[in-house]
């Protein structure tokens, strides 16, 4: 067996930290990835010269949970920061609360053959050179969009599964519970967890205890590339309160308040910490600081 190298071993270590509190059973599902998958998804990222599609938004109550826009909304400030042309894809009441502030497109609702012509007409005016999918409802073997709780949502739901399957790019995806865009990648992991599993595949698919936080593994990886702190100016709690300001709810708790999958602010600047300690932008907490 060949040995790995530092950046394999950087990005075990990287999976590892994003999946160490198993919420949700992505410690299991962790397995049946090929490790070194967040190095080889922030590499699509860094690469790309043309336009980079990032879609999100998970409809709760109404509304959108806070899960999922956060690490998206991250992913965009560290990639514009780096001259990446960015479009964020998601659907009402998402879609019109940020539209003044981020580069961004509407999806159609409970309209799957809609959003199928919308992806191919895109692709056929639009470069683009990677697509990811962040805590977005991913269609199950029964054509059809199911919650947490085994709830059919369909009828609220926009359909971004025909923009993965038809993509002339790499698909990155990131999810934490087994019912997003990207799953189908680990179907038969899957079966374990009391969960309606998405069958929509991807490329390179990222697993975490919070899908915000598999955002900010990828971060990570551009941030040490670029030799810039990307994550050190990444404001979680802010990004949350932005969220809430707009009428989010926490998945979990369906409450409009500054958490995420029931966890306050804390937990995601914690991972933000780990990431930045393991990319040698933080001081280890052991080192003596001068």
């Amino acid at each position: 067996m060949c040995p790995l190298t530092p950046q394999l071993q950087l990005s075990r270590h990287i999976e590892d930290c994003l999946v160490a509190q198993n919420l949700r059973g992505m410690a299991q599902v962790q397995k049946a990835l090929q490790p070194g998958y967040v190095y080889r998804a922030a590499k699509h990222l860094f690469a790309a010269q043309e336009q980079i599609l990032i879609a999100t938004g998970f409809p709760v109550a109404g509304t959108f949970e806070t899960d999922g826009p956060v690490g998206a909304m991250a992913l965009y400030q560290a990639l514009t920061t780096l001259g990446k042309e960015v479009k964020l894809i998601c659907a009402d009441p998402l879609y019109r609360k940020i539209a003044e502030d981020y580069n961004c497109m509407p999806l159609p609702l409970n309209d799957v053959v809609g959003a199928h012509q919308q992806a191919q007409a895109y692709y056929h005016h639009h470069r683009v050179s990677c697509v990811l999918a962040i805590e977005r409802p991913g269609l199950n073997a029964q054509g059809r969009y199911t919650n947490m709780r085994g709830e059919d949502i369909s009828s609220g739901c926009a359909s971004f599964d025909p923009y993965m399957t038809l993509a002339p790019c790499p698909t990155l995806a990131i999810g934490d519970g087994g019912n997003e865009i990207g799953m189908g990648k680990v179907s038969e992991a899957l079966e374990q967890l009391a969960i309606t599993p998405s069958v929509t595949s991807c490329d390179e698919l990222v697993v975490a205890d919070v899908s915000n936080w598999g955002a900010y593994g990828l971060i990570a990886f551009l941030g040490l590339w670029q030799q810039q702190d990307l994550l050190g100016d990444i404001d979680s709690p802010a990004l949350l309160r932005y969220c809430s300001e707009l009428g989010s709810v926490d998945g979990v708790t369906l409450r409009n308040e500054l958490t995420e999958d029931s966890l306050d602010a804390s937990h995601g600047q914690g991972i933000i910490n780990q990431l930045r300690q393991l990319t040698g932008f933080l001081p280890q907490e052991n080192e003596e600081t001068p």
